[in-house]
């Protein structure tokens, strides 16, 4: 049997990592503890994968280290440490101890030293050895016996993942680190050289740093960009080259009390970690440890607290008898909200099926109803039909109001749930008023992922049971109906009851900002019943004629391939980035653009399409070739598998709560990036098809995001064009190449279009003559003469980016903010990219504002008027409509006018609506 590898923590590492990385947790009196949860987090569960092996969790200790006595400067730019972290290392450190782990913290020394001396000890006796961190320094530790791994992110470094990862060997990461420095420890290195040049230059001489200054030489020959340069510039940073290897150098030979003996895992002090637990608030983690203590035979005095501060005394009920569920009836009839889930067979809201239901009416009571639960020896349950028909009512009162986690999968759910085999006979909630996964979405897009379990972490610093916990993982894994009610019950229960409880504290949070809360109450909330009505409605697909442009596409790629084959003069794999590297670059000679970490010359999309840019034959047909081969893969094959069987539509599922902006997603299929740009892209659409009796009406937004920037500008020239029903790209035109309206040429007004949109995108200069085919003093010159006729637009950019520096976020003219954390970076790579969202996001998330608010105002009116029209898809700024043929020309008119109208500008809203048998007539 193999030894169990010796764990080394870097615990200084982990420490920093969890307290940016994580939610920031605080208890009920203000203390500061979420990097103490994710550090003792990532703990357990690596004790968990190292049962049996000895562990050093290891700290930087106070005081500096004989680094600093060699560079006055080493980690000089480092910020002081944080009060909110600080307050937790104390509390940390004694959590470690109590579980029983060795702790360490050596003077004079860092965390590394210490790791790195303990790893080449046991490697040097021949035991394996795990180093947990995050820190990329340690790869200079990884050998045969000696790997790293980062339990934030599940990866794994071996001597083979060092090289992949940063194209040097191990015993390179030190000359690595030297040349190219490390700004976050302030380790100078030398100057203009990143991480690609110092593994090609260490690649290139085969050794390290005192080979490479001894072969500068041949360092102008080595395949590096501006390698020319490179000699001058490491002869004049030698010096500095040479003190960065010593100070990027791991110390191996630390002097320590203890040997690899003394790490063996200790027992938990159950006194001190129900103390401890206690003040932090860790309620699951208390009530853990005092059934540990008990198992082992050790009675656990709880700490005296204040009531708030231990764990809640929960009331979770399975029902199985009708007395019980009169009980819960009434409760829910009395209450003026309540939280309600389904627990179902599956994610597909279209076809799973319905297994139980759970409610809650108050913080930390809830029940579960289950359904159709079916192991062997299960207790007998409710009548399924009896049970929906007396919850019926209440669920379809719109004055009863209900709170829901992702409410619009349970709505879909029970429109779905046939009550006595009656398919059309489902429960159609109503009276949602809130849902905490919009909630939170709303508060702050991309503080966190907007799932019941980050959410119930975060906010109410609560641990959930996953359903991985319950029903197992992989092939072998348990569907809902198939999970005992022992564990099925709390679980489900639980799900209502943190609804509640995260919707109590989210609605707080979002009264004290009444621009978030207008925005959750009148755009987001009104759009939950709508989509999904329009993923019940689906969409309807002819399968026979994406088979058809299945086998076309397949025949075309088939001719791309030997057109390949023709160019390179031999046959190859086309998915090969071996195989293609060697033809494009060995036998063709191609320009290299770009290397991989590993130093080979890149065949990614974005340099191939560079490469056809430059008119370069086989790059050009390979583009073409992976356009078709994604359109196959992606559309025609697929969408075929997608057709639900009950149905016979296409039922995608959009996401309100992904992107940033405000924006909708779908997936299941992705109906956003069917491509349009080319004929065959377009085909797809041609798939799309109305039922017999029927045509489908697109209605789409007219060039939204300019009016949008016209009226956030207040520019006098845009809101001229836009008022007088110009063509705004051809205005542009005139004024930026000085010219009549009628005499601005098509290339003027192509290039016009692309200065109008690609500055809503913050283009540079550089990208907008790559696109318009100038070079970049002709197309700066172009974006002057621009601003000089627009000043309105240079204003609001300045404007924006001022506003967004001050207060950290920007807004929709509808309020919904989005905020921006790296608006004030030292990294001016970051803090570009951040003003250029600054600049965007108002435009692309008012515009997502629009549409959202017209979906409602349209599907009020379908829903009152009657009429035989649905919406079936929703793509950017564009709704398609099935509608009966008779009615075409009053829907096109009404659908024009409510979205029109759906919110009113400086500038009038234009929406082009077409008709036609399949979605691409009808676009």
């Amino acid at each position: 049997m193999s030894q169990a590898p010796l764990v080394l923590v870097d615990g200084s590492s982990y420490l920093y990592r969890a307290f940016h990385a994580l939610p920031p947790l605080t208890t009920s009196k203000g203390l500061p503890t979420g990097a103490v949860k994710g550090v003792l987090n990532m703990l357990k569960s690596l004790r968990k994968q190292y049962p049996d092996s000895p562990f050093a969790v290891v700290f930087d200790a106070k005081g500096g280290t004989f680094r600093d006595d060699m560079y006055a400067e080493y980690k000089a730019n480092r910020p002081s440490m944080p009060d909110d972290m600080r307050v937790q290392i104390e509390p940390l450190h004694q959590s470690v101890i109590a579980l029983g782990f060795p702790l360490l913290c050596v003077e004079g020394v860092e965390a590394d030293d210490v790791i790195g001396t303990l790893a080449r000890s046991s490697a040097a006796a021949d035991r394996p050895v795990v180093i947990s961190t995050g820190d990329k320094d340690m790869a200079q530790l990884v050998d045969g016996h000696i790997t790293l791994v980062n339990t934030m992110t599940g990866s794994a470094l071996d001597v083979d993942g060092v090289k992949e990862k940063f194209g040097v060997a191990p015993e390179q990461i030190i000359d690595y680190l030297a040349l190219m420095g490390d700004s976050s420890d302030n380790i100078p290195g030398v100057p203009g050289i990143g991480p690609k040049t110092a593994s090609g230059l260490l690649v290139g001489v085969n050794g390290g740093l005192t080979e490479l200054y001894a072969q500068l030489d041949i360092v102008p020959t080595l395949p590096i960009r501006g390698a020319k340069t490179l000699p001058a510039k490491l002869e004049e940073h030698k010096e500095m080259a040479f003190l960065s290897y010593k100070l990027a150098t791991i110390k191996i030979d630390v002097p320590l009390d203890i040997g690899l003996d003394d790490l063996q895992m200790g027992q938990p002090d159950h006194d001190k970690l129900a103390e401890l637990y206690t003040l932090l608030e860790f309620k699951s983690w208390f009530e853990d440890n005092q059934r540990d203590a008990k198992r082992s035979g050790q009675e656990v005095v709880a700490p005296v607290v204040e009531e708030a501060a231990v764990a809640a005394e929960l009331k979770y009920t399975t029902i199985l008898t009708q007395a019980d569920f009169d009980v819960w009836l009434q409760k829910l009839n009395d209450a003026k909200l309540f939280a309600f889930d389904t627990e179902t067979t599956g994610i597909d809201a279209q076809q799973a099926q319905l297994v139980g239901l759970s409610f809650a009416v108050q913080a930390n009571e809830a029940a579960y109803i289950p359904l159709t639960h079916s192991y062997m020896g299960v207790p007998e349950q409710l009548d399924r039909d009896t049970v929906l028909r007396a919850l019926k009512p209440i669920l379809e009162d719109p004055s009863k109001l209900k709170v829901g986690q992702h409410a619009k999968f349970d709505m879909n759910i029970l429109a779905n749930c046939a009550i006595g085999g009656d398919q059309s006979c489902g429960i159609t909630v109503q009276g949602i008023a809130f849902d905490t996964m919009l909630e939170s979405y709303v508060l702050d897009s991309t503080a966190t992922r907007h799932d019941m379990d980050s959410l119930a972490l975060k906010y109410l610093n609560h641990t959930t049971t996953g359903f991985t916990d319950i029903a197992g993982k992989g092939a072998k894994q348990l569907t809902f109906d198939q999970i005992s009610l022992e564990l099925a019950g709390p679980y489900a229960a639980e799900d209502a009851d943190v609804t509640l409880r995260l919707h109590q504290t989210l609605q707080a949070k979002l009264n004290a900002i009444p621009s978030l809360s207008k925005v959750l109450s009148e755009i987001e909330m009104p759009l939950v019943p709508v989509l999904a009505r329009i993923e019940r409605q689906g969409a309807l697909v002819d399968a026979e004629l994406l088979g058809i442009q299945s086998v076309e596409l397949g025949k075309k790629m088939v001719e791309l391939e030997r057109e390949a084959y023709a160019i390179a003069g031999e046959e190859f794999n086309l998915g090969s980035p071996k195989q293609l590297g060697a033809i494009l670059y060995e036998k063709l000679g191609l320009p290299v653009l770009s290397k991989t970490a590993k130093g080979q010359a890149s065949t990614a999309e974005a340099v191939l399409a560079e490469l056809a840019d430059q008119d370069f034959t086989l790059p050009k047909v390979l583009m073409q070739y992976r356009s078709m081969s994604k359109l196959k893969s992606t559309y025609t094959d697929r969408l075929p598998e997608q057709i639900n069987p009950r149905t016979g539509r296409i039922h995608t599922s959009y996401h309100q709560a992904v992107a940033a902006t405000g924006r909708l997603s779908s997936s299941d299929p992705n109906l956003q990036n069917i491509p349009i740009r080319t004929a065959e892209g377009r085909r797809i659409r041609q798939a799309f098809v109305a039922p017999k009796g029927y045509k489908l009406l697109a209605a789409d937004y007219s060039q939204i995001e300019l009016r949008i920037m016209a009226h956030l500008a207040k520019d006098e020239g845009l809101l001229h064009a836009f008022r007088n029903d110009l063509d705004v790209h051809k205005a542009t035109a005139a004024e930026v190449f000085g010219v009549e309206l009628t005499d601005v040429t098509t290339d003027q007004r192509r290039s016009a279009k692309a200065i109008n949109f690609g500055l809503i995108y913050g283009m540079s200069a550089f990208g907008l003559a790559k696109q318009i085919g100038v070079d970049r003093k002709q197309s700066q010159a172009y974006i002057d003469r621009y601003f000089a006729r627009y000043p309105g637009v240079l204003a609001y950019m300045e404007r924006t980016r001022t506003q967004a520096a001050e207060q950290g976020f920007v807004e929709t003219i509808f309020g919904r903010r989005l905020y921006l954390p790296e608006i004030n970076a030292k990294n001016p790579a970051l803090r570009k990219g951040a003003e250029r969202t600054a600049i965007n996001a108002p435009m692309q998330g008012t515009a997502a504002d629009i549409i959202k608010k017209a979906m409602v105002a349209v599907d009020n009116w379908l829903t009152s008027s009657g009429l035989d029209a649905k919406v079936i898809l929703q793509v950017h700024d564009e709704l398609v409509l099935e509608v009966r043929e008779d009615l075409v020309d009053q829907v096109r008119e009404e659908i024009r006018t409510h979205m029109s109208n759906a919110v009113t500008l400086d500038v009038p809203l234009l929406v082009e609506v077409g008709v036609g048998n399949n979605w691409d007539e009808a676009h």
